[in-house]
């Protein structure tokens, strides 16, 4: 980071910094909205379990797991944009 000028040092601070938010808000979302919903799902049934014990269970790790792949994925486009991407 240290080869960066100001100007590119806070283009990346900005990229990476909404790629953050972006990951919090998905992270809000599936840990507290669905849940909060629930009762509401659970009128709707999907192989015999009802949708809010299912993204209760299941749906939100599902999720977290495919999102911290995406995260990565995003993360390392950015470093590589601009110059910073580790050495493989």
């Amino acid at each position: 980071m240290s080869d960066l000028s100001p100007e590119k040092a806070q283009a990346y601070w900005t990229r990476t910094s909404g790629l953050m938010w972006t990951m919090l808000g998905i992270w809000f979302f599936f840990s507290f909205v669905i849940h909060f919903f629930a009762p509401q799902l659970n009128t709707i049934r999907i192989i015999g379990f009802p949708l809010g014990f299912y993204m209760a269970a299941q749906g939100s790790l599902i999720v977290f797991v495919i999102s911290l792949f995406w995260f990565a994925s995003k993360q390392n486009a950015i470093d590589e944009e601009f110059g910073v991407a580790e050495d493989e």
